[in-house]
């Protein structure tokens, strides 16, 4: 194994685990960074394949996981999905002199557990929604009524950004209350928080933390923001509706004292914090959630926007000194459109062959770039297919307008074919004319 402090400025070996677009837009800007001269993915997707070394390890395979880090002789590995870390693959290879991007087990229960999360924000005094602990034993109609519609339910388990209903229809609250019962043996009623939602990935160690540039998800499957919850149809950054002040509010009232008590454990916090927002018409920001991974598809429209080497800003979070090399941005804006297979975001049709242009290498144009990134794609039979919901995302970059990055997107998504599929046509809405 090498050590990280004998590593010269070029020549490092690092693996990604997982298997999505998040993953694939961090191969991409790790392929770019000049102190990197190979990158793995475990297992990848079709396009990963295409610019690293794809490897048919599970996530969830966590001691494959560390044997595979081991095999490559990897300076760092990069958790991707949150299950791995939920199940402790950071403090494994931690455990054997492995760099790894990605909190502890411990520290990943901000996002494996939503009870733990709202806990702490409590105990932390972060503001958050107001909370209800249900159990078989709970007086429901009592529950639901304290504070009226619309209501907001959320499972306390892992479930890809879709195991939360926000309904108006007390029926619906109601059934999946009980059923979130019968399965987990308990659930979370939150209090509607009004506002736009926006996100904020912050970079974070027990020696310092640095946001990168805000962005907003486009959670809904419709257009319009109507319809049931996805893991995330587009985004785009910078997000307008986060302005200094906002920032300024989020940075003191939220992040900071987070950082404090991450960076306080008998382990520190050492990956990135994903901070849900719910900003209210006064401008006071809220969080709806904390996550403990890149999100998807945030990491699609904010890590092209990270201007100096990738890798040595994963590096140094995951070896404790990020306030040593303290990452700068570009002015540019992104825009990235999701793919989704026919079905989403119930059961997905799969196996359909995508044809058209599927290279992820960067187009450039005046101005700007685009270029694909894979998700739910594989091979079958020497042909690129649809593996999951979320299929791929066309991502667009521009350094003259938000309006010019949603064109370049759009423009990109042309080039690509899929039976059944579908996408959102008002990505950016909320700031743009459609």
């Amino acid at each position: 194994m090498k050590h990280p402090q004998s590593i010269s400025a070029m020549g490092r070996t690092v693996l990604v685990v997982g298997g999505g677009g998040r993953e694939h837009a961090l191969a991409i800007g790790l392929v770019e960074s000049p102190s990197v001269d190979s990158v793995h993915v475990a297992p990848g997707n079709a396009g990963t394949s295409e610019i690293a070394m794809n490897h048919n390890v599970s996530a969830s395979d966590i001691d494959s996981m560390v044997k595979l880090a081991q095999s490559l002789d990897v300076d760092l590995v990069i958790v991707g999905p949150e299950a791995p870390l939920v199940a402790g693959l950071s403090d494994e290879l931690r455990k054997i002199g492995i760099p790894s991007f990605g909190p502890h087990a411990a520290g990943a229960m901000l996002e494996g557990s939503k009870e733990f999360a709202k806990r702490v924000m409590l105990d932390l005094g972060i503001p958050t929604a107001g909370v209800q602990h249900l159990t078989a034993d709970s007086d429901l109609d009592q529950s639901v009524d304290r504070w009226g519609s619309p209501w907001v339910v959320k499972r306390d388990v892992l479930a890809g950004g879709k195991g939360v209903v926000v309904t108006e229809n007390r029926d619906e609250a109601i059934d999946f209350i009980q059923s979130s019962i019968e399965s987990d043996g308990m659930v979370l009623l939150e209090e509607f928080l009004e506002g736009e939602e926006a996100s904020m990935l912050v970079m974070m160690d027990e020696s310092a933390f640095v946001a990168l540039p805000c962005s907003q998800d486009h959670k809904r499957v419709g257009e319009g923001d109507v319809g049931l919850n996805t893991g995330g149809m587009g985004a785009y950054a910078p997000a307008p509706i986060v302005t200094e002040e906002v920032h300024r509010r989020v940075i003191s009232d939220i992040v900071e004292p987070m950082h404090s008590f991450l960076s306080t454990q008998e382990i520190p916090y050492r990956g990135c914090l994903y901070v849900g927002l719910m900003i209210a018409s006064d401008g006071s920001p809220s969080v709806v959630e904390y996550n403990v991974r890149f999100g998807d598809p945030e990491t699609q429209v904010t890590v092209p926007l990270i201007s100096s080497d990738l890798c040595d800003l994963l590096l140094a979070v995951a070896e404790g000194n990020l306030s040593k090399s303290m990452p700068s941005f570009s002015n540019a804006h992104a825009l990235t459109v999701v793919l989704a297979a026919e079905g989403y975001p119930g059961p997905p049709v799969k196996g359909r062959i995508i044809s058209g242009n599927l290279s992820s290498n960067w187009s450039d144009f005046p101005d700007g770039k685009f270029t694909i990134h894979h998700a739910g794609t594989g091979f079958l039979n020497n042909s690129i297919v649809s593996t999951g919901g979320r299929v791929l995302a066309a991502t667009g970059i521009s350094n003259k307008s938000l309006e010019h990055a949603r064109e370049l997107a759009y423009l990109r998504l042309e080039e690509v074919q899929l039976e059944g599929s579908f996408f959102r046509r008002d990505i950016g809405h909320k700031v743009l004319k459609k």
